[in-house]
């Protein structure tokens, strides 16, 4: 592939896009850029503080139990408040429990400002969803997400290039940063982000669509047969997602490899998405979700096994590679399925639900993924994540095909009408039958 083709093939997936997009896409960077709390923590804990491995490791799951209940927090705040106030809000109280952690030393207090961190951070997820839904044209949603994500992703890789570099300044500096580039995430969402909330539909409606707008709960979500599915299906594909975060430093310590082989190995992760979610994006533009998702799930699958059969630092980062791939598949398309069976006046609470699927399993999977390691064998977590992602890839292609099918796909549902015989008698042509997606009929808040 010549230079002159991956730069038009890069012009083409950052054209179109709403200016107001990109200021979103900044604040992203931005916010990523300085987010060194969670690369650093551990290592805060255990060798400045003096805690135990086993305080440090519970502190980090306590930030994934507060995003389960932030997601959902967040999800309501973005449909009854606003997308604009809730990103501001949830973006200061992160800064402000980032802050915190450069001062605090009790452990109480640390585990408190950690779990608070976790509710504000994953909180900020679904306005930030729901507000690419709102301003970016249904055929671009995807290709805005995997922008957003990139855009997540180089400033991860960024900070903790920065972190690494200016550890020497201490961790509670680096905390200090962090508070500082949240707080200006803030301001440009501030400045530079108008409000997108869709205003409330003007002319008669129904008693029943004035009750679906008014009264949407997490629980009337979850009725939304379609998109539980959905969401218990990310879940499984995020259990096996975040295995390889706990269960690959193990494994390979296990066969003798170094913690500096680790290193090198995970950060094949964030090279992958820097240097190669654009050409992704080329790949999986205007292809079916459905078939996306299958893939995706497939290749975590693979990917997670394979490590089984690895034993070298070269094979595991060749089974790094495989699953990151899956990786830049379904964020987005995962994200773009989600607004897509959202009601206009409840993504919010929509990307809220899907957001509660990561954080479960960022709490639940490093607990599961220890406790299999110490059990019967890394060989059995490796087994059991290919298993699990090809159970995702199958309820994918059977239980979502319809719901999730594009509006082309649709129009080939369609039976044409039978063209009448010329004669004397012709009776009238049937009206066209149209084949409905999945079990939309299903949802109680579908408009």
């Amino acid at each position: 592939m010549s230079i002159s083709t991956l730069r038009r093939s890069a012009r083409e997936t950052v054209s179109g896009l709403p200016p107001g997009f990109w200021w979103l896409w900044l604040s992203t960077l931005v916010n990523r850029t300085g987010a060194f709390v969670l690369t650093f923590l551990s290592l805060y804990l255990t060798l400045e503080l003096g805690h135990s491995a086993w305080f440090a490791g519970l502190v980090v799951a306590l930030h994934g139990l507060g995003g389960v209940a932030g997601s959902p927090l967040g999800g309501v705040l973005t449909d009854r408040w606003g997308r604009r106030p809730t990103m501001i809000t949830m973006h200061l109280a992160a800064a402000a429990c980032a802050g915190a952690l450069a001062f605090v030393t009790s452990a109480w207090g640390i585990a408190t400002a950690v779990l608070l961190m976790g509710a504000a951070m994953q909180a900020v997820r679904p306005p930030i969803n729901a507000t690419i839904a709102d301003m970016v044209p249904a055929h671009d949603v995807r290709r805005a997400y995997s922008l957003n994500y990139w855009a997540l992703n180089l400033g991860f890789a960024i900070a903790s290039l920065g972190g690494g570099a200016a550890a020497f300044l201490g961790y509670r500096t680096l905390f200090l940063v962090d508070a500082v580039a949240t707080v200006l995430c803030a301001v440009i969402v501030f400045l530079r982000l108008p409000e997108t909330r869709p205003a409330p539909r003007s002319g008669p409606q129904t008693p029943t669509e004035s009750a679906a707008e008014e009264k949407v709960s997490t629980l009337t979500v979850l009725r939304d047969a379609p998109f539980r599915t959905l969401v218990l299906l990310n879940l499984l594909v995020c259990l096996v997602f975040t295995a390889p975060w706990i269960g690959l430093p193990l494994t390979m310590a296990d066969q003798g490899l170094s913690a500096s082989s680790y290193g090198a190995v995970i950060a094949v992760n964030g090279v992958v998405i820097v240097g190669f979610q654009l050409l992704v994006n080329k790949f999986t533009d205007k292809r079916s979700p459905v078939l996306l998702l299958v893939l995706s799930s497939l290749l975590f699958g693979l990917g997670t096994g394979a490590t089984a059969l690895a034993g070298s630092s070269v094979a595991f980062a060749a089974t790094v590679v495989v699953w990151t791939v899956g990786e830049m598949i379904h964020v987005p398309t995962n994200a773009a399925a989600t607004a897509r069976l959202a009601p206009e006046h409840a993504r919010g609470r929509y990307q809220g639900v899907m957001g509660m699927s990561w954080a479960v399993a960022g709490f639940v999977a490093p607990i599961l993924a220890g406790a299999i390691v110490d059990g019967p064998g890394p060989d059995v977590l490796w087994a059991a994540t290919a298993a699990i992602g090809v159970l995702a890839a199958a309820g994918y292609a059977t239980r979502l095909r319809k719901a999730l099918a594009e509006d082309g796909d649709e129009d080939k549902a369609v039976v044409a009408a039978p063209v009448p015989v010329p004669g004397p008698v012709s009776s009238p042509a049937p009206a066209p039958v149209v084949v409905k997606g999945g079990d939309a009929e299903d949802s109680p808040v579908r408009t």
